[in-house]
C-alpha cells in the first residue's frame, strides 16, 4: 500500500479546492477535488461537516467514517498531486459503512472520468 494522505488544515486550502469548482455529489457525501501543478504528487485530503449535519457528536462521527473510508481508499484510488474535500452530509452519520465505501468510490471514479475529459479538452 502507498503511504498515507497529508491533510488538509488551513483555510484557503479549502478555499482553493472549493474555487476549482470540481466536486462528485452522492448520498452520504461530496467529493471536491482540486488538481495541484506543483511536483509534489502527493495526495493530501480535508473534511468538513456543518451544523446541518447535526449537533458536536453527530459531525464528530460523520468525519471520523469519512477518516476511515479515506485512510483505507484514497491510498489506492486517488490520483496524485490532487487535493480532496471530503463534505459530510446528513446521512454520512447513519448510513451503512459500506453505502459510504460504495459512495466514495463512485465519487473518484466519476472524478477521475471528469479530469480525463478536461485534458482531452485542453488538447
Amino acid at each position: 500500500m502507498s503511504e498515507p494522505v497529508a491533510r488538509l488544515k488551513r483555510r484557503r486550502e479549502f478555499l482553493r479546492v472549493a474555487a476549482a469548482r470540481i466536486k462528485a455529489v452522492t448520498p452520504g457525501m461530496v467529493v471536491q477535488a482540486y488538481e495541484r501543478d506543483d511536483a509534489q504528487a502527493q495526495i493530501r485530503v480535508g473534511f468538513t461537516a456543518s451544523r446541518k449535519v447535526g449537533n458536536a457528536v453527530v459531525r464528530n462521527r460523520a468525519r471520523r467514517r469519512l477518516k476511515a473510508l479515506v485512510d483505507e481508499l484514497l491510498p489506492g484510488r486517488g490520483q496524485a498531486a490532487t487535493d480532496y474535500v471530503l463534505i459530510a452530509r446528513g446521512e454520512t452519520a447513519t448510513r451503512p459503512f459500506e453505502a459510504l465505501r460504495s459512495d466514495l468510490l463512485q465519487a473518484l471514479s466519476r472524478l477521475e472520468r471528469d479530469a480525463s475529459r478536461r485534458k482531452e479538452a485542453k488538447t
